[in-house]
């Protein structure tokens, strides 16, 4: 029975993760490879990136998208100017409406589900003259409907996407000739980020030359991700329904979760804290999950007071017992705030779950963790994107076992 459970559910979460990703990539990149060369004209003139979402797992996108462009993890990116809003700042119109100026590109998340208010949101974004994205019927000049039913295959697509804009935007400012803004000059060359692009390189492009070979490298990026999910799900099927197993008697006895990470980690354990409190499939309960990442005052008064090291250890301490539990998620499984926490969770008697990158880092080789998920990959967006599937499926193997 267990190993039926962990076979049919790996092979059917799989199964559709793989054809939704062909189907929206393969229908998608040549829009995509045109949307980062409009987001590159607006950066090149001073624009900025504006991310909202209302609802939990929408805020946690918008704030994942924010990080990944102000605070670039790719040696050679540079810094981009970014910012998330999020429900507890208000009315996200209005939000938008005080914060947008007209060369502001503008990302809308949650559409669906949050009562029009992302929506009303994306019309004000187009008032303001800003360039708007969404990822469902929501007024935007550019719209991507995920083709899936399932609410946490969605969100995967949609995190590669926005992944792939960040990564791909820059193709076009290595290309400064193409752009009309106050850095367009007559530069064209792949500068130091070039390995990235294999189709890129040696000769100088026109627009539409440029275009396709971004449009390639689209459909490169969004193969890799298929691949490195496949390989953490199938290597870690086994490991992932035992924690799950363990995790479900942890809460049905009232036992809470605790999740933490760091840059787009962080805003990952936040998706993870909203999947359990407020459940994306029928007929789930709500489950305790505390954010460690969440309060920007415990975070700062500990980082100040004592250092960064002990930003999640301290709230494990104040959170964390016997009976509970811990998922710490890292793409490089090396993070001292991260092991630091993990350590103490053991000390405490919670149980622990770390989902980590590249090799596994400390946390896998000193085994730091009752249960490790290691995604085998260097490529810190692939990683969080096959770690999205792992800790959704984590999540859905709770209330199957």
């Amino acid at each position: 029975m267990r190993q039926a459970l962990e076979s049919g559910l790996l092979e059917a979460a799989l199964a559709e993760r793989t054809r939704a990703n062909e189907e929206f990539f393969g229908a998608e990149a040549e829009r995509l490879a045109r949307l980062c060369h409009r987001m590159a004209e607006r950066f090149a003139r001073g624009g900025r990136l504006i991310a909202f979402g209302r609802t939990p797992a929408a805020r946690s996108d918008a704030r994942h998208v924010a990080v990944e462009f102000v605070h670039p993890v790719i040696v050679g990116k540079r810094a981009l100017p970014a910012i998330a809003l999020a429900g507890e700042g208000g009315d996200l119109g209005e939000q938008v409406a005080l914060t947008a100026d007209p060369g502001d590109i503008a990302i809308g998340f949650g559409a669906p589900e949050d009562g029009g208010e992302a929506a009303a949101a994306i019309g004000a974004a187009r008032e303001r003259g800003c360039l708007t994205l969404a990822f469902a019927r929501a007024g935007a000049e550019w719209e991507f409907e995920p083709p899936s039913a399932d609410a946490s295959v969605r969100q995967e697509l949609v995190e590669t996407l926005y992944h792939v804009l960040w990564e791909l935007v820059h193709v076009f400012f290595d290309h400064r000739g193409l752009l009309e803004g106050r850095e367009a000059r007559p530069v064209h060359d792949t500068g130091a980020s070039s390995f990235l692009y294999p189709f890129l390189g040696e000769r100088e492009h026109d627009l539409e030359a440029v275009v396709e070979d971004v449009r390639r490298s689209v459909l490169a990026k969004a193969e890799e991700v298929g691949v490195l999910r496949a390989q953490t799900l199938e290597e870690n099927g086994a490991e992932l329904l035992r924690a799950a197993e363990g995790l479900r008697r942890d809460l049905d006895a009232g036992g809470t979760l605790l999740a933490l990470g760091n840059g787009g980690s962080a805003t990952d354990a936040m998706d993870a804290v909203a999947d359990f409190r407020r459940p994306p499939a029928p007929g789930w309960p709500a489950r305790r999950a505390i954010d460690l990442t969440e309060d920007p005052a415990i975070l700062t008064a500990i980082a100040n007071d004592i250092g960064t090291e002990a930003i999640f250890a301290r709230q494990v301490i104040a959170y964390g017992g016997d009976g509970d539990a811990l998922l710490a998620i890292s793409t490089s499984g090396n993070s001292p705030n991260v092991i630091a926490a993990l350590g103490e969770a053991r000390r405490r008697g919670l149980r622990t779950i770390a989902m980590v990158g590249y090799d596994g880092g400390r946390v896998a080789s000193e085994r730091l963790a009752d249960h490790v998920v290691v995604t085998r990959s260097e490529h810190i967006p692939r990683i969080q994107e096959a770690q999205a599937s792992a800790y959704h499926l984590l999540r859905e193997l709770v209330e199957a076992v």
